[in-house]
């Protein structure tokens, strides 16, 4: 049963700036106000970092191993979302895997349309190797839209001829931009951040309006998925998107793929990113932990 503060937590959602179909300044405004309730912690260390042009940034909590690196990307239906607004979850990210974590600030939409963030993600990755972390060290996470770009990177490399990451983390991703999963519709009812015109209206930012939203590297479900690293998906029963996660999973572990598919009961859309308040959440950063420090000890 979902926690007292749970509820709380999805009335506040529910009348939140950062949700619907608004204006992009509106969704970027109201989620900037939203994130400013979420401030860091004070033992959270950030440093600006140049990723071969990409803005990032390092975070690192006190006792993280250096040699174990974690390379995120965040949500935000790849048109919203900061470094710095981001900054109170890859603080308890990093906390919770013990890992330095590079924050990938990749170019949005729709001022960079696809393939912008994704060109930015594969060059973070491949900046990461030139300074020296081993592949096999290197963890690729991301929520929401940063799930998808995280599976779609993999993709990518995959395609290119570059190394495997150690393993991947997905947070409610979405693998699925032209919303032919049932739950977009079927479960709105229950989720107070994602619904199908909203999450289309990101999509069309994203690949514009006559470009291909089957794109496998914009939507991952429609790629090729053999030779993937390992992964843990983590989804709630409450989220619109629950088939983005479910149908992936199955087509990963049926192209042979090592998938850790993890799904909470009555959670909503990316729950791990309202850790301070959210027990749920502190729940699911310490799996993601667990399973980080399980594939780079």
């Amino acid at each position: 049963m979902p926690s007292p503060e749970y509820d709380t937590l999805v009335a506040s959602l529910r009348t939140s700036e950062f949700t619907g179909v608004r204006t992009i300044e509106e969704l970027r405004a109201g989620w900037e106000r939203f994130a400013a309730s979420f401030p860091p912690a004070d033992d959270i260390c950030f440093e600006a970092a140049d990723a071969n042009g990409v803005a990032s940034e390092w975070v690192t909590a006190p006792g993280c191993a250096l040699d174990r690196v974690i390379l995120y990307f965040h949500g935000g239906g790849y048109t919203i979302g900061t470094l710095a607004t981001y900054r109170n979850f890859t603080g308890h990210l990093a906390r919770a895997t013990g890992a330095k974590l590079l924050a990938a600030g990749y170019r949005l939409a729709p001022e960079h349309p696809f393939p912008a963030a994704l060109e930015d993600a594969v060059t973070s990755y491949r900046w990461l190797i030139e300074q020296g972390v081993p592949p096999h060290r290197i963890v690729i996470a991301g929520d929401s839209a940063g799930g998808g770009l995280a599976l779609a990177t993999a993709v990518a490399l995959r395609d290119r001829g570059n190394p495997m990451p150690a393993a991947i983390v997905a947070i409610c991703p979405s693998t699925d931009l032209a919303k032919e999963g049932r739950s977009v519709r079927e479960r709105a009812h229950l989720d107070p951040i994602v619904t199908y015109e909203s999450s289309m209206a990101h999509a069309l930012r994203y690949v514009g309006k006559e470009s291909n939203l089957k794109n496998p590297l914009a939507s991952p479900l429609y790629a090729d998925l053999h030779g993937l690293p390992p992964m843990l998906i983590l989804v709630g029963t409450h989220e619109s998107l629950f088939d983005d996660s479910t149908r992936f999973a199955a087509k990963a572990e049926a192209a042979g793929v090592e998938v850790e598919l993890d799904i909470w009961e009555g959670m909503v859309h990316v729950w791990p990113l309202f850790a301070d308040i959210l027990p749920e959440g502190r729940q699911a950063l310490e799996k993601i932990g667990e399973y980080v420090r399980m594939k780079v000890p």
